[in-house]
């Protein structure tokens, strides 16, 4: 994760906040978060060589494929949850999404943004788009699944879920006009409204 997307999901995330990272990575976020917001909280992760990682740089970390749920912690038990960069990943995007909103008063995402005008352009083309943002070619790709700024707003409807601030980031800069073609990450603040 880049510092610009660092920063710009930080200032999202209130100073002191007990915050729950899920799919955290290495624990980057997480840390600089402890450091210059001065929140509290763990990361969740189920890879080793990360979970290794999180420990070295002085962030709590849980295993937990989370696929399985989020059953260990209790109803708005943490003021934020983030789930950066996870939601392509997963099987059970909507269930997750449903439990980031159960378990944090306010919940942040990011993902992809498939709609970016080179994965469109690159559709027009014919071939499924390889980026930056997308660096696999369709047949190696962890993600799962594909989305878009605009099918997340759908999504979170759907799901009762308040957005309260949206945008679009592109080579670490924010994006609020048009995100939907402009950016080639979405991001997303929500809460239960």
């Amino acid at each position: 994760m880049s510092s610009g997307i660092i920063e710009q999901i930080a200032a999202l995330v209130p100073v002191g906040s007990r915050v729950l990272d899920l799919g955290c990575g290495t624990g980057e976020l997480l840390a600089y978060l402890q450091k210059h917001r001065g929140c509290t909280g763990y990361g969740v992760e189920l890879d080793d060589a990360n979970l290794l990682a999180c420990a070295q740089r002085g962030v709590n970390v849980i295993q937990l494929n989370l696929e399985d749920g989020l059953t260990i912690f209790e109803d708005q038990s943490f003021d934020v949850v983030l789930q950066l960069e996870t939601l392509q990943h997963l099987r059970n995007t909507e269930a997750m999404l449903r439990e980031t909103a159960r378990v944090g008063r306010i919940g942040i995402v990011s993902f992809p943004n498939f709609a970016h005008w080179p994965n469109r352009l690159q559709v027009a083309l014919g071939r499924m788009p390889v980026t930056r943002v997308l660096p696999y070619e369709w047949y190696n790709t962890p993600n799962i699944r594909v989305g878009t700024f605009a099918d997340f707003e759908v999504l979170a409807h759907k799901n009762r879920l308040r957005i309260l601030d949206a945008f679009g980031i592109q080579d670490g800069q924010a994006v609020r006009r048009f995100p939907n073609l402009l950016a080639s990450m979405a991001v997303f603040k929500f809460d239960r409204g």
